[in-house]
């Protein structure tokens, strides 16, 4: 058989699990949904006419996010989960001889989606302590005549947020589509949702996976102009999301004051853990704003095998650049994080 060009040098995205004890490798949450939340969601999804098309559910969910932001439903694109969001960014923007500028490191997949899309990736590198300068990001957008940026905040997989002084700064010196990757932002409160107004380049990413504990529906949404709706949304198929993952986002967004407590749980969590960690001599704390933890250790590939025997699973990255010898730990619940701790810190002191 012959494949496309290029299509055997795409990496393979690992979803593969194993039976782990503590689950702490993928952000998720570690908690499913609220009692009440749960219960109207088992009610409405045995109402679901499985036989109909989803066309309903998807405007019942549009206009529910378009009511909270104060924005017109034809603001609001829904895609399976935000990564589905930017992939159709990447081919509605990009393509052959057209770039698309990024920070490094970042989220894993933006690469992917600029090789998939054929367009020319210009990766910008982060600074030392993974903080963004965006005067680097402009530049190489004006420099190589950008079709779109993208950053997100706070990022994946460093933890660490870019200030809305920053964010703006780039929207306002940029000429192309800008899009802000806010996947984790209910764990650090400060959007860049405002400048909608002001810059219609901007473009916002978000998703139900994280401080929602969706992840397995896979929802997200993205909010931009009218224009920008439409010509994404031509990249997307008919009918792309599933009745049952939209009728539970609608019930999940109605009642999202009930994650309010636990979004509280995970950040206190995560500042307990940080501090704790920082306490344990050879281990670099890096900061976070999300529901995950960067750590930096010599003996990193060790702890990590050391952690999987006893089937706790985190992410390790190996030798990737930029991120050699580091571990990131999601932010589990207490009892989860101080089994792991208790192991971690351990392993460390013996050395």
């Amino acid at each position: 058989m012959t494949y496309r060009v290029g299509l055997n040098e795409l990496p393979t995205y690992d979803v593969s699990e194993k039976d782990w004890d503590i689950k702490l490798n993928a952000n998720e949450s570690n908690l499913t949904l609220p009692p009440l939340v749960e219960e109207r969601v088992l009610n409405r999804l045995a109402r679901i006419a499985f036989n109909r098309y989803p066309d309903t559910e998807s405007d019942d969910l549009k206009e529910l996010i378009a009511q909270n932001f104060k924005v017109s439903i034809e603001n609001v694109l829904l895609g399976n989960g935000s990564s589905e969001i930017l992939e159709k960014l990447f081919f509605a923007f990009g393509g052959p001889s057209r770039n698309i500028v990024f920070p490094v490191p970042s989220f894993s997949m933006y690469k992917i989606y600029a090789k998939i899309s054929e367009s020319t990736a210009i990766p910008v590198e982060l600074e030392t302590d993974y903080t963004l300068d965006p005067e680097k990001i402009v530049r190489a957008a004006n420099e190589n005549d950008a079709k779109l940026v993208v950053v997100c905040t706070p990022n994946n997989p460093t933890g660490n947020a870019v200030p809305l002084t920053s964010i703006e700064y780039i929207a306002k010196n940029i000429q192309c589509p800008f899009a802000v990757d806010e996947a984790y932002v209910e764990f650090h409160g400060l959007s860049a949702v405002n400048l909608l107004e002001r810059y219609p380049n901007v473009i916002i990413a978000r998703t139900f996976s994280k401080a929602y504990g969706l992840a397995a529906a896979r929802i997200g949404y993205m909010l931009a102009s009218k224009e920008t709706i439409q010509m994404v949304s031509k990249a997307c198929m008919p009918y792309h999301i599933n009745t049952m993952s939209l009728a539970t986002a609608a019930i999940v967004y109605q009642m999202r004051d009930e994650f309010v407590p636990r979004i509280q749980m995970y950040v206190a969590e995560r500042k307990r853990m940080a501090e704790e960690l920082a306490k344990i001599a050879g281990i670099t704390v890096y900061p976070s704003d999300t529901n995950f933890i960067l750590i930096k250790y010599a003996k990193a590939k060790e702890l990590n095998e050391y952690l999987e025997n006893l089937k706790i699973g985190v992410r390790s990255f190996g030798d990737a650049p930029r991120l050699e010898n580091c571990l990131r730990i999601t932010v589990g619940t207490r009892a989860e994080n101080d089994t792991w701790f208790k192991v971690l810190k351990g392993f460390v002191e013996r050395g």
